[in-house]
Formats: C-alpha cells, sequence, structure tokens
C-alpha cells in the first residue's frame, strides 16, 4: 500500500488517478489477452505463422501514404508496411483526432472570437477524405459521430444539427449508390437471401452453442471457420468458448468505463480536459458498441475491433494510447495545478 504521506511521483500519481477506472481498464486488457489466445492460433496456422498534433499529421500523412502504396485487401487499401511492419494509419488517427478536436473546442469556450467550430469542421472533411478514399466507411463513420458528439457537447445551433443530418444522408446515399461493396452489404444486412451470409450466420449460432456459460476454453468451433475470427467476431468466439455471461460482463465493463469517464468530464472545470476526456470515452463506447452489435447482426459488418479484445498491434497500441491521455485527463487535480494551467494558455497582458 502505497501511503498519502510519501512524496514520491508514484504517490502523487497513485492517489490522484481515477483507480477503479484504471482497474476496470487492466481487467478489459486481461480479458482481451486470454480472448486473443483463444482466437488467434487457429488464424496464425492458417496463414503459416508461429502460434497530440504531430501524432495527427503524421497518421494522415500515412492514411494519405496507403491510396498510393499500401496492399490492396478485399478491394481497400488501409495498411501500409513501415520497416517490414504492417500498420494501420486510420488506427492511430483516430485519439489523435479526438485530442486535437477537443482542444479547438475548449478553445472556443474560452476564446469565442477564434473560429474554432471552422477548423475543427476543415479537419473533419479532411480526415475522412482519406478514410473515404481507402475506403474505409466504419471508421469514417465513427470518427464522424464522435466529432457530432463533440459538436453537440459544445453547444451546436439547429441549424449545424439539420446541416450535419442533412450531408450525412447524402453521404450515406452516395456510397451506397456509387460503391458496390458497400451496397452489398446493406442489401445483405436488410435481405440475407440476397448474398452470401456465411459469416454472420456463423456468428449468431455460436452464441447459441456456447449458451449461458460457453462450451470451455479452446472448444468453440467458430474460431476454425471464420478467417475473422480473432478480430471482428473475437465477441462471438468468447459467446461460444465462454457463454453469454461472459459478453454481458465485457458489456458491463465497456459501460462502467464509458460512464466513469463521462462522470469525470463533467466534473472537469478545464474545458479541454472536458472536451477530450468525453471525446476518447464516447470513441471507445462506440467502436465496442459497433463491433458487438455486427456480431449479433443489428447492423452491416464494419470490419471494427472490440477494443482491446480483438488482435491486432495498430488497434491495441491507439487504444493503449488514447485510454492512457484518459486516465491523465481524468486525474483530480488540485485547483491551484488548473490555475496555473489555464494561465499557461491566457495571452501575455498587452499582448497584441
Amino acid at each position: 500500500m502505497v501511503s498519502r504521506l510519501e512524496r514520491t511521483r508514484f504517490a502523487a500519481w497513485w492517489w490522484t488517478i481515477d483507480r477503479s477506472l484504471l482497474t476496470a481498464l487492466l481487467t478489459l486488457m486481461l480479458a482481451g489477452i486470454i480472448l486473443s489466445l483463444a482466437a488467434s492460433p487457429p488464424v496464425a496456422a492458417r496463414l503459416g505463422l508461429d502460434p497530440f498534433y504531430i501524432v495527427f499529421l503524421v497518421s494522415l500523412a500515412l492514411v494519405a501514404a496507403t491510396l498510393q502504396f499500401g496492399a490492396e485487401v478485399k478491394g481497400a487499401r488501409r495498411w501500409i508496411v513501415l520497416l517490414g511492419i504492417n500498420i494501420q494509419p486510420s488506427e492511430f488517427l483516430k485519439p489523435a483526432f479526438v485530442i486535437l478536436i477537443a482542444w479547438l473546442f475548449g478553445e472556443s469556450a474560452r476564446r469565442p472570437e477564434m473560429p474554432a467550430n471552422t477548423f475543427a469542421l476543415a479537419l473533419l472533411l479532411l480526415a475522412i477524405t482519406g478514410l473515404v478514399l481507402q475506403p474505409d466507411f466504419g471508421q469514417t463513420m465513427l470518427i464522424a459521430l464522435v466529432w457530432s458528439a463533440l459538436f453537440f457537447l459544445a453547444g451546436m445551433r439547429l441549424v449545424w444539427v439539420v446541416g450535419l443530418g442533412g450531408a450525412a444522408a447524402i453521404g450515406l446515399a452516395s456510397a451506397y449508390m456509387l460503391i458496390p461493396h458497400v451496397a452489398k452489404r446493406i442489401e445483405r444486412f436488410r435481405d440475407p437471401s440476397s448474398g452470401d451470409t456465411f459469416n454472420i450466420d456463423q456468428a449468431l449460432e455460436s452464441f447459441q452453442r456456447g449458451g449461458w456459460f460457453g462450451r470451455g476454453p479452446g472448444e468453440g468451433t467458430v474460431k476454425r471457420i471464420l478467417p475473422e475470427s480473432h478480430t471482428d467476431f473475437v465477441f462471438a468466439v468468447a459467446a461460444e468458448e465462454f457463454g453469454i455471461v461472459l459478453c454481458l460482463l465485457l458489456l458491463a465493463l465497456f459501460a462502467f468505463i464509458v460512464l466513469r469517464a463521462l462522470y469525470h468530464a463533467r466534473r472537469s472545470e478545464d474545458p479541454f480536459a472536458r472536451f477530450a476526456a468525453a471525446g476518447l470515452a464516447i470513441l471507445l463506447g462506440l467502436q465496442s458498441a459497433i463491433n458487438m452489435a455486427v456480431n449479433l447482426h443489428l447492423m452491416p459488418a464494419k470490419g471494427m475491433t472490440l477494443p482491446f479484445i480483438s488482435y491486432g498491434g495498430s488497434s491495441m497500441i491507439s487504444l493503449a494510447y488514447g485510454m492512457g491521455m484518459l486516465l491523465a485527463l481524468t486525474r483530480e487535480r488540485p485547483r491551484a495545478e488548473l490555475l496555473a494551467a489555464e494561465g499557461a494558455f491566457a495571452p501575455a497582458e498587452g499582448a497584441a
């Protein structure tokens, strides 16, 4: 046990961090390690393998580079090889984008004369343009939803609500009419008899086979059948081997992390910390909800990983980076420290 009287850096961190939030995140990471071990070996066998701004700019540049140099997989270019390592730049783009937008909305709250909303909209258009060109509509939708949520928290006007809603509807309709694989996914969701639904059928059956308590670790069959069992459909693997009870526990864990982070965001007096913590929490919650909804056939397939549970180096590192920032943003800081931080951003007296 660390004493409150200690003056070490670790003690100062330990007594100001949200320990329940930290525990929940560590539990989620541990569950991810276990489920990754459960889902990954068959995939490895099939493949012949052994069982802030700078970040945003670099990620955006790499997203653009994938359009030219990335390998095409299933009609999309989302991965690029750097120094022999496969990287998905869009995964690193997400937390950096949230932090940058949170800073802009925070500055807008401090300085209304700053055209922060215009800059934020420009960054949104820049980010989603690169993602649409890959194309990656799952990540595009996720970033647009998080941006809209932060814009709502910043107090958007009704005209913006109507405008953004209309733009989203036009974008979705255009994707449906102009991009064949998007149309196929939507049609398969609406009418399963219109195409191949093998993946989602197997995922749904895994929930039935697993029942409430599962068939036991290593006893599942869906991971040997689905090529994306370790990524897109790891939730189905969890259901078959560990049961619906574990799935509900994972759902509760995600909900606790999101609600706990939003609670801290609501209490924060610093606009940037408020927007950043809320944005990162919403990002985690939406990505989790999308993955689980796809596994349960509640929405069309998106190719979205389940945070900390699905296998994936880029996804895992970017999520750890984002949640590390979330823990830092939700620390209990003395009011004197907050005032000093605000003073650092304030313009010097007499400055033009």
